[in-house]
Formats: structure tokens, C-alpha cells, sequence
């Protein structure tokens, strides 16, 4: 048995971030969470009433930054709460949205299914084409002091409305464009070739990682290819339906720590590890491995050591630059990253291959 939760209302293509308004009413109050880059997109949302305005977010949020939001919010005591951005910003807007009226702290509500109720309405609007996070129920925070994140899932998280506006993608520099297109498709795919994967949630998988085949490298080249971006965000969205009710596997496992420990962005660190996951894997799930590989055009008929040249020449070609060293890690690193990857059950028994440490540190020794 599986659950897909949606968001209530989706609206979708260029300029749709004017409707955020018109759909908001005469809110009282709004409370606007965002970045310093995707703050100046706050007015063409068109809201009324009392705006402020909380734009304090970094690449990885963490327990600090939800704190500085909780405050911002019990100051605004706002009716609505639009979370304006990526990945980071919007799992912020979830917390806050259940939280900060909640009498519930984060600890309480750390793990599925803990949230209590949520009474402010929250919108989603997306500014880059990665995470999905408009679409799901999920949100992870980092927690400074264990080098880990901590995540919290509830049914109350899913916004009221998302809107997926692919000209707030335009000024999204390439390497971003490419790396978060990237963990796109790593959603996808890892939900796809899961454990728990389901016959309905590999239809929004396909439809996702086809959709990056066709338009990534297409977004990558020109940043204002509309139905390249809009192509984009929809995989994103797709990818974010599919880490509800079934989630990611090894390959976000990996990731991680690269995130916490090394600080990489999160889209990077999953491009990084995605060929090599994807390549690890194929033995126990070959049929779907090879039906990304002709979604991607990587070749047909590969073996391990192709699928895996493959695959990093995909991203490679995108402009990603897929060296863990020459992105910041050290060799004595790597044992540290691969027991806290190792450690991560929640995404690690989802893999359709058991992975021990060992496997780990040797994944992320190829990738260095």
C-alpha cells in the first residue's frame, strides 16, 4: 500500500507566480521566506496586506536558521507563509508553517508522522528545478552539532499551493542549473529502482527522468529556453511526488554527508555520486537501469564499467565538475564520511543492493 500526497492546487508556466496573490486573498499577514538572491523576486508575487519579508537562508539550513525563522514568524504571527526559493528555502517554510504556533519544537516532531496540526496556509513557489521539495511531505534540517540532518515527514507539510514558474529559473547560473537537474533525475531514478519501488510512482519517475533526458542539457546551454525550463521544473516536481512514498536509496545516502561534513551544495554532492550508484546498482535492477540509460542516451546494452563512463560523462558534459578532490575533499576524509553514509538506515535499506561500509568508502574513493 502506498499514499501520494500533492500539493491542493498547482499552477504551472511562465508568469504564474502573479496568481500566488490572486489565490492568497486579503491574508492579514504574510510571512515570505527566501535568500537574499530570490527576495527581489517577493513583489511580483503580487500579495497584499502586511509583507515581511525573512530572507536569512543559506545553501544548508540548519537547526540555527530554523530558529532565526521561528522568530521571525512568532514576530509576523502570520495567516500565510510562502516559501520563495529552492530546496533550503522550502523546507525551512514547512517547518515554520507547523511550528511556529505549534507549542511543538523540532525535536518533537523529528521522524514520520509527528506533527501535531498545522493552521497557517502555506504556499511553495519554486526558483530552481532540483529538489521537488514543492511537491513533498519531507523536510531536512542540518543539525551543526552531529555533522547530520535531521528529518521530519508529516502529511501537514504539503503546501496549499505550488507554483512552478520557469522564468524565476532564468538567472540560475549553468553549474547550478546542471547540478540540480541532476538530483532531479537522482530522485527519480532512486525511487525508481527501490526497494519499495511501486508501479504508480515509477510512472511519475519516468515521466521525470524522460523529461530530463530531453531538456537538462537544453536548460544548461540557454538559461531562458522556456519550455526547456518548464520541462525542468516539472521532472523536479515529479521527483518531489516520489520521494513521499517511497524515497530515495544509496545514492542520497552518499550524499550527505558531502552536504554536513564538506559543505558541498546538495544538488553537486548527488551529481557527484550519481554515476556511481547507478552503476553499482545495475546488477539487481538491470532492466530499469537500462531503461534510464536510453532515457538519458547514455547507450544501450551497457556494461558496469560503461554505464558508469556513461553516466559521468553526462554530467561531466554539463559542466559539473565530478572530482570530490578537486571540489574540496581530503583523502583522510573519506572513512568519516563513509561510516556516517553507512549509518543513514533510512535511505540505505531502501537500496536494491545491500551496501556495506566498505562498498561506500570505495564509492567514494572512485569519485575522488
Amino acid at each position: 500500500m502506498i499514499t501520494i500526497h500533492q500539493p491542493r492546487r498547482l499552477v504551472v508556466g511562465a508568469g504564474s507566480r502573479g496568481e500566488v496573490g490572486a489565490w492568497a486573498g486579503q491574508a492579514g499577514s504574510t510571512l515570505v521566506i527566501a535568500t537574499p538572491v530570490t527576495s527581489g523576486f517577493a513583489d511580483s508575487l503580487k500579495l497584499s496586506g502586511k509583507v515581511t519579508l525573512f530572507d536569512a537562508i543559506p545553501g544548508e539550513p540548519d537547526i540555527t536558521t530554523l530558529e532565526a525563522a521561528l522568530e521571525a514568524a512568532r514576530n509576523a504571527r502570520p495567516d500565510l507563509i510562502v516559501g520563495l526559493g529552492g530546496g533550503s528555502v522550502m523546507d525551512v517554510a514547512k517547518l515554520v508553517a507547523v511550528l511556529w504556533d505549534s507549542g511543538q519544537s523540532l525535536a518533537d516532531v523529528a521522524g514520520p508522522n509527528r506533527v501535531a496540526g498545522r493552521n497557517t496556509r502555506l504556499a511553495q513557489v519554486a526558483t530552481t528545478a532540483g529538489t521537488g521539495s514543492e511537491a513533498g511531505i519531507r523536510s531536512l534540517i542540518t543539525d551543526p552539532g552531529k555533522g547530520s540532518k535531521i528529518a521530519v515527514e508529516s502529511p501537514h507539510m504539503i503546501a496549499d499551493l505550488a507554483v512552478l514558474d520557469p522564468e524565476l529559473t532564468y538567472s540560475v547560473p549553468p553549474a547550478v542549473t546542471a547540478a540540480t537537474g541532476v538530483d532531479a533525475m537522482a530522485h527519480c531514478v532512486e525511487a525508481f529502482t527501490n526497494r519499495k519501488a511501486h508501479t504508480m510512482v515509477d510512472g511519475f519517475a519516468r515521466m521525470g527522468f524522460n523529461l530530463v533526458g530531453k531538456y537538462l542539457a537544453r536548460a544548461v546551454r540557454d538559461g531562458e529556453d522556456t519550455e526547456a525550463r518548464e520541462g525542468m521544473m516539472l521532472a523536479s516536481y515529479y521527483g518531489g511526488i516520489c520521494l513521499g512514498p517511497v524515497n530515495t536509496a544509496a545514492g542520497h545516502a552518499i550524499s550527505y554527508p558531502l552536504g554536513t561534513l564538506l559543505h558541498l551544495p546538495h544538488g553537486l554532492a548527488n551529481a557527484i555520486i550519481f554515476p556511481h550508484v547507478l552503476a553499482f546498482n545495475q546488477p539487481s535492477a538491470a532492466a530499469k537501469t537500462a531503461e534510464v540509460a536510453d532515457a538519458l542516451g547514455l547507450g544501450q546494452g551497457l556494461s558496469q564499467r560503461d554505464l558508469l563512463s556513461a553516466a559521468k560523462d553526462f554530467c561531466a558534459g554539463l559542466g559539473i565538475e565530478m572530482s570530490l578532490a578537486v571540489n574540496g575533499a581530503k583523502a583522510a576524509d573519506l572513512p568519516r564520511f563513509a561510516a556516517d553514509a553507512h549509518a543513514i538506515r533510512r535511505l540505505m535499506d531502501n537500496n536494491p543492493v545491500d551496501m556495506s561500509e566498505a562498498d561506500v568508502l570505495e564509492i567514494y574513493r572512485a569519485a575522488f
